[in-house]
C-alpha cells in the first residue's frame, strides 16, 4: 500500500485527503467503485494536520460527508504520484506508441517496416511528451516529432463520411481529430473526409457505428 495525497481547490480554498495510490487511480479511471480515505477526514493541509471545518465543506461541496467529498476530490482533483509510478506510466505509454507504429508505419524510402527498437530510440531522442490520451489521437504530433530523426510514414485510408444532422453533436469530436476537410450540408448533415491509420480502421468503424447507431454513410476514397 502506497499512501498519497489527493487535493482540489474550490472557492479559493484547498482540500486534501490521504488515500491509497493504486485504489485512488483505479477509482479515477472508473475501474473500481471502492474508495476509502485513509484518515477518514478532509484536511485543508495534510502535512500540518489542519482539518477543514464543516462549514467550509458545506460551502465548497454542499455536504460534509467525508466519503462523498473524497470521491469528488479523487475524481476531479490532483492525485500526487511517486516517481516510480510516473516512470511506469511513461514506459507503458512509450510501449503503446512503439506497438502502434511498428504495426502501422514504414520507412518511405525503402518501403520496409520499422523495428520497435528503432522507433523507441527515435521517441527518446525526440524528447516528446506522450500525453495520457488515446495514442491514435496524438499520433500526428508524435510523427511530426520523430520524422525529424527517422524517415517514417503511416499507411492511411482516406474515408468520406456523411453524418446525419441528429448525430453530429455526438460524433464530431471523434471524427474531427482525423479531419482532412469538412463540409456542412444544407440539411445539417456533416460531410467529412478523414485519414485513418490502416491499422486502426476496424476500431474506427466500430466507434463510428456505435456513436451514430449505424446511421453514418462512409466511402473509402483510397481505392
Amino acid at each position: 500500500m502506497t499512501e498519497t495525497t489527493a487535493r482540489i481547490k474550490k472557492g479559493g480554498l484547498r482540500f486534501e485527503i490521504l488515500v491509497d495510490l493504486e485504489e485512488a487511480l483505479k477509482f479515477r479511471k472508473g475501474e473500481s467503485d471502492y474508495l476509502n480515505p485513509s484518515a477518514g477526514r478532509i484536511f485543508s493541509d495534510v502535512k500540518k494536520g489542519n482539518v477543514a471545518s464543516k462549514n467550509e465543506l458545506e460551502i465548497a461541496f454542499g455536504t460534509n460527508d467525508p466519503l462523498k467529498i473524497a470521491k469528488e476530490i479523487v475524481k476531479h482533483g490532483e492525485i500526487q504520484t511517486d516517481q516510480e509510478h510516473r516512470d511506469e506510466e511513461k514506459e507503458k505509454k512509450i510501449k503503446q506508441v512503439v506497438d502502434f507504429l511498428s504495426k502501422n508505419a514504414i520507412d518511405p524510402q525503402s518501403g520496409n517496416p520499422l523495428t520497435p527498437e528503432r522507433i523507441k530510440n527515435a521517441l527518446k531522442e525526440s524528447h516528446i511528451i506522450i500525453k495520457n490520451t488515446p495514442i491514435d489521437s496524438q499520433i500526428k504530433e508524435i510523427l511530426d516529432k520523430i520524422s525529424n530523426i527517422i524517415p517514417i510514414k503511416i499507411e492511411t485510408k482516406r474515408i468520406k463520411i456523411i453524418v446525419p444532422a441528429l448525430q453530429t453533436g455526438k460524433v464530431y469530436g471523434f471524427v474531427s481529430q482525423y479531419k482532412e476537410k469538412e463540409n456542412w450540408l444544407n440539411n445539417g448533415d456533416l460531410e467529412i473526409v478523414v485519414k485513418i491509420p490502416a491499422g486502426i480502421i476496424l476500431e474506427f468503424y466500430d466507434k463510428l457505428n456505435s456513436l451514430t447507431h449505424g446511421s453514418a454513410v462512409s466511402e473509402d476514397l483510397s481505392k
